[in-house]
């Protein structure tokens, strides 16, 4: 079989040997209109302005929930290093002060009552964290 040029306005598939303008994704006629490719520019600007807006939304939410946990770890440790001589009991709220040395104790006293250096009240949660309550 020899192969004979077809015209250029012609759609053939010579691996199937085939007129194939109808199976396309796009127009093959000459009078069809021109493919143009859209400016997509304004419309990823857009968006990417949208993303990362919503990205630093989230790492700030991120950023003040490992804040608060941080201060958590910081109360937690400053109230398990303070100086008690009882066993404080789940859903009590306690009371830490400063001694003429400052070091720090914890006391049932409230601060209403005595004339210690207060330092903060806190609460023992059932899973047995020190958090500190509004005074």
């Amino acid at each position: 079989m020899s192969k004979q040029k077809k015209p250029d306005q012609v759609v053939f598939n010579e691996a199937t040997q085939n007129y194939d303008a109808a199976l396309k994704p796009y127009a093959t006629n000459v009078g069809a209109p021109a493919i143009e490719v859209t400016d997509a520019t304004t419309w990823k600007n857009k968006n990417i302005y949208k993303a990362n807006k919503q990205i630093q939304a989230k790492y700030l939410e991120l950023k003040a929930e490992y804040d608060k946990m941080m201060d958590e770890l910081a109360y937690n440790n400053l109230v398990y290093n303070a100086r008690f001589n009882f066993e404080p009991i789940i859903g009590e709220t306690y009371h830490l002060y400063k001694d003429k040395n400052d070091e720090p104790f914890l006391s049932i006293i409230a601060p209403k009552d005595c004339n210690f250096n207060y330092v903060g009240s806190f609460y023992l949660n059932s899973e047995q964290l020190w958090k500190k309550t509004q005074n």
